[in-house]
């Protein structure tokens, strides 16, 4: 098994940015031009993408839809895409635009039937965030932490055709601390649906343990501000996570 790289997009009124600990208010820009990042990726190698709508995550709506739609238009391979998805509309709408993949967070938690229902009628195209704050699951944006463990959210999906979980540890996420590898694997251990990890990659390392770890359900690994700070090369990070 190869892990997936996901070079992760964020977008914050139409930019490029990353957030320090999903805070809206602490954001560093890194470029106005999103679908242009999205094929100096492609140009490195990534055949899949990461897009975060960041201020549909908080409005619960699309707000980048534009920047979606030229990141989609003009990458040449799979986007995956979260943020504010929270409705059976725009499930549709977002997989009529040509996104390979919606992640579904909040509505996770509070319509799990939703969730079920897109899993089934589109197969392998449905990812369920699972967004942990002290072990706990964090919904709308982050702002709020549940009292759901994360091992049981996710098992409340393992006989709904998810096509995988998407695990941030969201103390990391932007901090470059470092992944949360052992948590990450652990939740993959505890289920039988493959896992992807995020949240303060900081460098080579990582990706390649987390290649290590593949047969134990780590599917991908998603990064994004150790690639724009130049920490983490992109096409040697995909090289290691293929060879592992």
């Amino acid at each position: 098994m190869t892990l997936i790289v996901f070079p992760a997009i964020d977008l914050k009124a139409g930019q490029v940015v990353r957030l320090a600990e999903g805070d809206m208010d602490r954001a560093t820009v890194y470029g106005d031009d999103p679908a242009a990042q999205a094929m100096i990726f492609a140009s490195q190698g990534a055949e899949y993408l990461h897009v975060v709508d960041l201020d549909g995550a908080f409005a619960g709506a699309s707000v980048n839809g534009e920047a979606v739609a030229s990141i989609v238009s003009q990458f040449p391979g799979h986007v995956q895409l979260g943020g504010g998805i929270r409705d059976r509309t725009a499930i549709e709408k977002w997989f009529d635009m040509g996104v390979s993949r919606v992640v579904i967070g909040t509505a996770a938690l509070e319509n799990p039937e939703l969730v079920r229902d897109a899993a089934r009628d589109f197969p392998g195209g449905i990812v369920v965030a699972v967004d942990a704050k002290d072990g706990m699951v964090a919904t709308r944006g982050w702002a709020d932490v549940s009292t759901v463990e994360v091992v049981d959210m996710a098992r409340r999906f393992e006989d709904a055709g998810v096509a995988a979980l998407l695990f941030t540890d969201v103390g990391r996420d932007g901090m470059l601390k470092g992944c949360n590898v052992q948590a990450t694997v652990d939740l993959a251990r505890a289920v039988r649906i493959p896992v992807i990890a995020s949240g303060g990659v900081a460098g080579i390392g990582e990706i390649h343990v987390l290649a290590l770890h593949a047969r134990d359900g780590i599917e991908g690994v998603i990064t994004g501000r150790a690639l724009y700070d130049g920490r983490l090369d992109l096409a040697a990070a995909l090289s290691v996570a293929a060879a592992a």
